[in-house]
């Protein structure tokens, strides 16, 4: 059955020596892979992206953010997302592999920034004009890096993006809205938690399991998910399901029932009811309703 494409980073010209990175500035990226990018798709990379000019739309997992001058995202694997514009953007955009940053610096995750840190985190950032130039001559030192034969090359790349990413992190943590002091302790769990729920949500949704995994009781999980996102584990588990399910109803032609099935649900009926409790529409309507408005 058709679902929907996923994006690696060898589909990208890159240079011969780097298949794990890839950079260039944004206009040309867009005109060269027209036919990749401007389609709901996903990527097996990270990506990051920043603006300079152009006006318009982006979309990722349903949620429709504006892209303005200083609009910078940022995107794990996994996610799906589509480009509309208004004005032709500029800007910059590079993408690489976990391995490609990791490997340089062992001692540093790219989920220890917030931007990667939680699915539950805004994946943009907004940045004011004196924010922006900054930015931009550090995404412009990464290009130009790129495309030079240096000794070194990944090493340096590697470290700049290790820059980029503390810097965009100072700006994205002054962004949002900080409330209550959150401990270590319990930002770290729901890492771990979302890591398992991704694992295995097609097939567990009890946050009983997810307890188990993480040797807490079921209690003390959802003190941790209330505590670091006001919700529910049984809530954090039925998004994640909800997700998936709209990815597969807009991006594939596959049958309700069996797309049910793939989420882990025998009983197609218990599924829209459930579906339809969460997002006001049934599987089918939501279909219906979104491949309506992307037609126009």
């Amino acid at each position: 059955m058709p679902l929907i494409p996923i994006l690696n980073i060898e589909q990208f010209e890159n240079e011969e020596s780097l298949n794990d990175f890839y950079s260039n500035r944004l206009g040309p990226h867009l005109s060269k892979n027209k036919d990749l990018v401007y389609v709901p798709h996903r990527h097996d990379f990270f990506l990051c992206v920043v603006f300079s000019k152009g006006t318009g739309s982006h979309e990722i997992d349903f949620v429709t953010y504006p892209v303005l001058s200083g609009s910078v995202f940022f995107l794990k694997p996994g996610q799906t997302h589509s480009w509309k514009f208004e004005h032709d953007p500029e800007g910059y955009i590079f993408f690489h592999t976990q391995d490609f940053f990791e490997f340089t610096f062992s001692n540093a995750k790219l989920i220890q920034f917030p931007f990667y840190y939680s699915y539950e985190n805004p994946p943009n950032l907004q940045l004011s004009t004196d924010t922006l130039e900054p930015v931009i001559s550090r995404f412009k030192e990464i290009n130009d890096e790129y495309h030079k034969m240096d000794p070194f090359k990944q090493q340096k790349l590697s470290s700049l993006i290790h820059l980029t990413y503390i810097d965009l992190t100072r700006l994205y943590a002054t962004s949002e809205s900080q409330g209550t002091e959150v401990s270590s302790t319990y930002l770290n769990a729901l890492r771990h938690l979302e890591i398992l729920v991704q694992e295995f949500y097609r097939t567990e949704k009890s946050p009983a399991f997810y307890a188990e995994k993480l040797n807490i009781t079921t209690k003390h999980l959802n003190r941790i998910t209330k505590s670091t996102l006001s919700k529910t584990s049984s809530e954090l588990i039925t998004e994640r399901v909800l997700l998936e399910a709209k990815r597969l109803l807009v991006h594939s032609e596959s049958p309700l029932a069996a797309i049910a099935e793939i989420l882990g649900y025998d009983d197609y009926a218990y599924f829209s009811r459930i579906f339809k409790l969460k997002t006001k529409s049934t599987p089918s309507e939501f279909r219906n309703h979104y491949r309506s408005m992307r037609s126009f």
